[in-house]
């Protein structure tokens, strides 16, 4: 990771922390249907697979996000020709100069709170596959050393767990707790396939509205 600029002093929410998450990943999973549409950063946001906790944020919640990324300006709104509806994309890559696999992990982090190395490779496999958990490792480390200030932390062995565990500071220790109006018990498995297919019925969805004149938000 290139180091270009501290991120911005006014860390994220839980809300804003998913939508940027949601946003990274659509990015490599779906290129077709990014930039996205508020509708469509909406249904990334309250998947109820490769999320956690799964959420029901409403679209004023997803909206006002949105603005406040904006505001920090941490998203853009772009203007795509033919498009009725306005679509946006993250500058988190200008800010921290991300290489796939650091994009990856930090994707991961955003989307599902505190996890072990193994459970990020794992969860990492469609935007970038990695060969080791030590490779995982590395780029945590690196994220830990950054030297405008550390963006993931690690916790400990200890207190019932028996392996380290880490979390984004993106949202200072806020990174660390899931949102209590979404506690929920994590999934036993990640259902990746369907996701990608709901994903790009969603696209393709926005993409016939956008065709018919039909006003998404």
């Amino acid at each position: 990771m290139s180091e270009i600029m501290r991120f911005p002093e006014q860390q994220l929410d839980f809300v804003e922390s998913r939508v940027l998450g949601s946003l990274l990943e659509k990015e490599t999973t779906t290129p077709d249907y990014y930039p996205m549409t508020l509708k469509a950063i909406e249904a990334a946001c309250n998947q109820s697979s490769n999320r956690y906790p799964v959420t029901r944020l409403s679209s004023e919640e997803v909206g006002e996000a949105v603005q406040r990324l904006r505001q920090k300006e941490i998203i853009i709104q772009v203007h795509i020709s033919g498009s009725r509806a306005p679509k946006y994309e993250h500058q988190l890559s200008g800010i921290l100069d991300l290489t796939s696999p650091e994009k990856a992990v930090i994707t991961v982090l955003l989307l599902r709170s505190i996890q072990t190395a193994g459970e990020i490779k794992q969860r990492c496999e469609r935007m970038h596959p990695f060969e080791s958990v030590g490779q995982v490792e590395e780029i945590l480390e690196g994220f830990m050393e950054y030297s405008y200030g550390p963006l993931v932390k690690e916790i400990p062995v200890g207190e019932g767990r028996r392996v380290k565990t880490y979390g984004h500071l993106l949202g200072g220790e806020k990174g660390f707790e899931a949102d209590t109006r979404f506690k929920t018990d994590p999934p036993n498995k990640d259902e990746s396939g369907l996701e990608e297919r709901v994903a790009l019925l969603e696209g393709k969805l926005a993409q016939i509205c956008e065709q018919l004149g039909i006003e998404e938000d």
